[in-house]
């Protein structure tokens, strides 16, 4: 029996890497509690801890978040539900060198969803990852490497991907329910408000500035900024693409069997709260060409929350002898004519447009990434090489909207042939905060 933490750190990981998860299952014991630590807990982690702590043989036993005030927050909430001895930390790496976590959630801004799971894939723990899996398409691929050389699970939180209904849609397609789909079209719409204007100040004493900006160059602290603004900021933030079209355009090109395309167009504009301090778009249409004809567009409406097709968000599919809409919640089928021929509605319902996001697909999602682990799954719904190729779709679409160009992509790498788009493919990081493979 290989002692547990020598598995997990120091001269005993090179044995834990090279195990499979049936192999580590027996190792571990497949019945032996899993203990969880969530990185990130203001918004989306709040989602982590509900949807991990539901799991049967799963303990949550760390938070861990930059601001103090948050931290205390959501651990006495934890508590008071009944979850006893919570722990808490600031500083994420403090985590890895303890025996007592078996995964880590990062639910962190976007510019720290790569630093975060690289460390603690190293340092021998699973990860669940947020999406956008990275602040740029580098850090992807370094995600790709460190899964492979460390041989840790990695979820990527495309909790749709769990979805029964979903899955039952998809094996509808191809068994070729739809004819040839040709043509998938993704939307998402809100009403957010504006972000005003900031001031460069000194950081609240519950907020650790410096752990906040991590792997980014270090920079003035301002006052609308922190907690949810920054995805407004090239800096920290990706955008809506990033933060929302992610699921539908993975939805789609799942359904559709596609990866990358040949080429990326991308029409943006800010329309809303004009002379605020958002550097972003809040309004973008976005189009993926394939080499086949085939088509996945995304239509982003951040402050216009006009539905479409009854939905806030969704996937549009077009086949030749028939459509689908689909969202987290269940599709329709309709025939040529646009007639409904069937409808299928989930059993639970998950939340479509708000931040914290929780329902019934976060927790098969997690159930999966736990049944992976424990080798009674065989496979992650969601796998780091897929969430790699969605993300950098929506990469890719921020890209083409910064370089105001049509954007020719190598299909087998996903890498655009404009040199002036290639600057965009890695960041600048803090020196000792780099991220490496």
């Amino acid at each position: 029996m290989i002692d547990r933490r020598a598995m997990m750190t120091g001269a005993g990981a090179a044995v834990g890497i090279a195990v499979s998860a049936r192999s580590y299952a027996r190792i571990k014991g497949a019945n032996d509690r899993l203990h969880v630590a969530v990185v990130g807990v203001n918004g989306r982690g709040q989602a982590h801890m509900s949807t991990f702590a539901k799991q049967p043989n799963v303990t949550v036993t760390h938070l861990v978040d930059v601001d103090a005030d948050v931290l205390a927050k959501r651990a006495g909430a934890f508590a008071a539900a009944g979850h006893a001895g919570i722990r808490t930390e600031v500083d994420y790496r403090r985590l890895l060198d303890r025996r007592a976590v078996d995964i880590v959630t990062v639910a962190t801004p976007d510019h720290w969803h790569a630093k975060v799971a690289i460390d603690a894939m190293d340092a021998g723990r699973h990860c669940y990852i947020e999406k956008p899996i990275g602040i740029a398409p580098a850090e992807g691929e370094a995600l790709i490497a460190v899964q492979r050389r460390t041989g840790r699970q990695l979820q990527v939180g495309n909790q749709q991907r769990s979805s029964v209904e979903t899955r039952q849609l998809a094996t509808l397609i191809r068994d070729g329910a739809l004819g040839d789909v040709y043509e998938a079209q993704t939307w998402y719409a809100n009403n957010r408000a504006s972000i005003g204007k900031g001031r460069e100040v000194a950081p609240p004493a519950n907020l650790n500035w410096d752990m906040w900006q991590g792997p980014r160059p270090r920079g003035p602290y301002r006052s609308n900024l922190v907690h949810y603004n920054w995805h407004w900021f090239w800096k920290y933030g990706t955008g809506e693409i990033c933060n929302n079209a992610m699921h539908e355009l993975d939805v789609a090109r799942w359904l559709m069997g596609l990866a990358y395309p040949r080429s990326v167009t991308a029409r943006g504009a800010r329309h809303f709260h004009k002379g605020d301090d958002w550097e972003m778009y809040d309004t973008l249409a976005l189009e993926l060409l394939y080499d086949d004809g085939r088509a996945i567009r995304w239509n982003g409406q951040s402050c216009n929350a006009q539905l479409t097709h009854g939905r806030g968000r969704g996937v549009l599919l077009l086949g030749t002898k028939g459509s689908a809409v689909v969202d987290r919640n269940g599709f329709e089928l309709f025939d040529l004519g646009g007639k409904p021929i069937r409808t299928v509605k989930a059993a639970a319902a998950s939340e479509t447009t708000g931040t914290v996001g929780e329902g019934a697909l976060d927790i098969y999602h997690a159930r999966n990434l736990v049944d992976v682990i424990r080798g009674r799954a065989s496979a992650l719904a969601s796998p780091i090489a897929e969430g790699h190729i969605s993300t950098t779709l929506c990469h890719l679409g921020n890209m083409a909207y910064r370089t105001d160009s049509v954007l020719t992509i190598d299909p087998g790498t996903g890498k655009p042939d404009s040199a002036e788009a290639l600057k965009l493919w890695s960041v600048a990081y803090q020196p000792g905060w780099e991220v490496r493979s």
